[in-house]
């Protein structure tokens, strides 16, 4: 009791003193908890930003994939030259939703990407890359539940005029380039023939009621509904691609050795890979619910991921590092400064028979009771800066988890024993006959 009376009495002799001990270690777990909270929940965060985007995961028939592989091209690709010949099910395309991560699915799209001639107009003659895709369709999946699947939710970053093609209706929507080049808008009508493998001519009546520009080749290219590319090049049920948007785990070095032989890890490894949403556990998991098919993720969108969240995670535990190592030589500065004042009360204890021990734990305590109070309100006011970075960088609010306060609690009580323990060394150099004869 005696003991914690003067812990007491020492914050009303040196308040402001031990107010500025408050302040540095509240600051200190302000920027700690903000910066450590952020980077435990921010690769979430850029996860979902970048899926923005578009895919990060592609599903093709195993030959297109073969092919795609040795001659390093996109066989699916809105800009190919040629028809692909080999084809997945669209009525596949649900089962994705099937898989363990069926929640980290987002969203997906089937294509089919053919080409056709224009059969009258300006453009008369002139063939054009059609890609027959969903767009906004809604599926109901054996579970019983509903989801809405398609490329008008992958496209978000498109500057469309008009609006998106009903999956239902002879419909189509032009790119800018194209609609420019067969002088169509929307409103117009783009008619289109095509010879089906069987060498059956088959005609379409498409309504423009979109013109989309996307910043790149596609530009040059025709969205309609899958239906009516399947009726043009006489394939039912058939799409040579699918488009996949997930959320992601960034990759480490156990999802880059599965991605390469998923055969060749431990038990231990291999589960926990499979129970980790890695992209190419993902893509695993589609490959095994659709027959005949690869999916391989979009190798630039994850190593865009994995170089943004590094170097977003380094500079935010850099400035957590500096935070502390500022808390340090402050809490160190002023404690120095608070034994010099208190020289002659502390040779006084020291005259009476206290041990330099019991005078160093008398000075810790009262600087570990007021960096306490400090390190509560940073943690605090530290979740709340967390929730503004979030909503201003990620427009959505940060999940602080609870080892975030622990850790900093426990940094922050490391940096408080290092700082004091440097400066209490001063006590020990104390000499009660000097110090209280004013020598």
């Amino acid at each position: 009791m005696f003991f914690m009376r003067m812990i007491a009495r020492s914050f009303t002799r040196q308040l402001r003193r031990r107010l500025l001990i408050a302040l540095t270690v509240c600051l200190s777990a302000t920027v700690s908890v903000a910066m450590l909270g952020v980077v435990f929940d921010v690769g979430d965060k850029l996860n979902a930003e970048l899926s923005t985007y578009g895919s990060n995961i592609v599903v093709q028939p195993k030959a297109d994939a073969v092919v795609a592989d040795l001659y390093n091209t996109d066989a699916g690709s809105p800009s190919s030259q040629a028809d692909p010949t080999t084809f997945l099910k669209e009525s596949d395309a649900p089962k994705i939703k099937t898989i363990f991560w069926a929640f980290n699915i987002t969203n997906f799209a089937p294509e089919l990407n053919v080409h056709a001639q224009v059969a009258d107009g300006s453009g008369a003659g002139e063939t054009v890359p059609l890609v027959g895709t969903w767009f906004r369709k809604n599926l109901t999946l054996d579970s019983g539940e509903t989801t809405v699947a398609g490329v008008q939710g992958m496209r978000s970053w498109w500057k469309t005029e008009g609006a998106w093609p009903k999956d239902d209706a002879d419909e189509a929507m032009l790119g800018k380039d194209l609609a420019a080049k067969l002088g169509l808008g929307v409103g117009g009508t783009l008619n289109l023939a095509k010879t089906a493998a069987d060498g059956t001519a088959n005609i379409a009546s498409l309504k423009v009621v979109g013109v989309y520009d996307s910043g790149d080749d596609e530009n040059g290219s025709v969205y309609l509904p899958s239906s009516v590319a399947q009726r043009l090049a006489g394939l039912p049920d058939s799409v040579d691609k699918i488009e996949v948007k997930a959320l992601t785990t960034p990759e480490n070095d156990l999802a880059r050795k599965a991605a390469q032989n998923p055969a060749a890890l431990s038990q231990d490894d291999w589960e926990t890979w499979y129970c980790t949403a890695y992209p190419s556990s993902i893509a695993y998991q589609i490959e095994e619910v659709i027959p005949g098919a690869v999916a391989k993720q979009v190798r630039q969108v994850a190593a865009l991921q994995g170089n943004v969240l590094q170097k977003t995670q380094a500079v935010m535990i850099l400035m957590t590092a500096l935070s502390l190592i500022a808390a340090a030589v402050a809490v160190a500065n002023l404690m120095v400064a608070s034994i010099g004042e208190r020289s002659s009360e502390l040779a006084l204890f020291k005259a009476i028979g206290a041990t330099d021990g019991a005078v160093s734990r008398l000075m810790m305590a009262e600087t570990a009771a007021i960096s306490l109070l400090g390190a509560l309100v940073g943690a605090g006011l530290g979740s709340g800066v967390a929730q503004i970075i979030g909503h201003v960088v990620f427009g959505s609010g940060i999940t602080m988890r609870p080892m975030v306060f622990v850790l900093v609690f426990v940094l922050l009580a490391l940096t408080v024993l290092i700082a004091s323990a440097s400066s209490i060394r001063s006590i020990l150099s104390l000499k009660p006959a000097e110090v209280l004869h004013g020598r």
